[in-house]
């Protein structure tokens, strides 16, 4: 390992006072990145700034203030689904740390561009050899996506990590931890982000829509938070993409523009597979699939909702929902989409004839 006087010496500018001129509207005052800037994102214009106002895991950011307070940042492992706020909490942590000349300070990669044992041998190792003169004592290296790495570029970041801890801290972001190795998790403090809560996501949305002037019907908010699915990254995406689009945005328009089947669609086709004939149901589900753009995965999906609505026995609802998740393994995995289809309708006709014959 090298010593302390092996390493070259960075200079950095003192950090200054927290300041940030944008407020978000209608949110309790919440700051936000560039709300000058109307050409950008809203998931970038909306991202917030301090750690107060990352949307949920409270107990995440509560823990992570007091390892800044006591200047006893671990490397840090966030992970869970995507849009959950994992990106937005250590950038939030870098500002906290650094003020804002945070950029300076930092080395942001995205492990699904930059995965290989070289970018560790040279970018990485590069940036947490220089030492910084910041009060702090130490520099951030965020890896978002890590779980894309390969195999002896997580080998080569292992050592990377334990050789330079005096003057660097990591994060490491992914979405699925068990592609980390085991090495690695060990030298980290994790995190997990879970789905955001739908009411939390609907509370950013308000002050999004108020600030942007967003026509949105109680409809679409519904089926937008819906199809969300605690994710806040897709609900700000959509609701920019609609707001583009329409002038009114109801539950038709976010349904448009996400490629959601609507759910009258999927009522229609999963009454067809319960009461009509194979061939009958195949050639609906088929021609809904063709002129409304639609992938029987989405529909499967859709389905979901629609099985506990169903006078089935248990036995019944078990075997269809087995035999659902079957059939989007077989889809996920290159399955022939009409060959899935027909398994589809096979599944729901035994269901039919299985719960018949357990209520007789």
């Amino acid at each position: 390992m090298s010593s302390d006087e092996d390493i070259p010496m960075e200079e950095a500018a003192p950090a200054p006072a927290f300041k940030f001129k944008g407020k978000g509207k209608a949110t309790g005052g919440s700051t936000y990145l560039h709300t000058e800037d109307e050409n950008l994102p809203w998931v970038e214009k909306y991202r917030p700034v301090t750690l107060d106002d990352v949307v949920s895991h409270k107990d995440i950011t509560s823990t992570i203030e007091k390892f800044i307070e006591k200047n006893r940042l671990p490397h840090l492992l966030f992970y869970g689904p995507p849009g959950t706020g994992k990106t937005s909490t250590i950038l939030a942590v870098a500002r906290r740390i650094y003020g804002n000349d945070y950029r300076k300070q930092i080395l942001e990669l995205n492990a699904s561009d930059d995965r290989g044992i070289d970018v560790v041998r040279e970018q990485i190792k590069q940036f947490a050899e220089t030492r910084t003169l910041f009060a702090k004592g130490f520099k951030l290296i965020i890896l978002d996506e890590a779980d894309m790495m390969t195999q002896a570029a997580q080998s080569a970041l292992r050592r990377v990590i334990e050789q330079y801890t005096k003057n660097v801290r990591f994060c490491i972001i992914c979405n699925y931890v068990n592609k980390i190795t085991p090495a690695i998790q060990s030298r980290c403090t994790r995190f997990r982000f879970s789905p955001l809560p739908i009411s939390e996501v609907e509370k950013r949305l308000v002050g999004v829509i108020e600030s942007e002037k967003v026509n949105l019907t109680p409809e679409g908010k519904k089926a937008l938070l819906k199809l969300s699915k605690g994710d806040m990254r897709r609900a700000l995406n959509v609701l920019q993409a609609c707001h583009a689009a329409y002038e009114v945005i109801g539950e038709a328009e976010i349904y448009t523009c996400t490629g959601a089947p609507q759910p009258a669609d999927i009522e229609a086709a999963v009454n067809s597979m319960l009461g009509d004939e194979f061939t009958t149901s195949y050639n609906l589900i088929s021609t809904m699939k063709t002129e409304r753009g639609l992938a029987l995965q989405d529909m499967i999906s859709g389905a979901y909702e629609y099985i506990e609505t169903i006078d089935f026995c248990p036995q019944a609802r078990v075997y269809l929902l087995d035999q659902l998740a079957s059939i989007e393994h077989r889809l996920s995995t290159g399955g022939n989409e009409k060959i899935q289809l027909t398994a589809l309708l096979g599944a729901f006709k035994n269901a039919v004839d299985l719960s018949a014959k357990n209520q007789k």
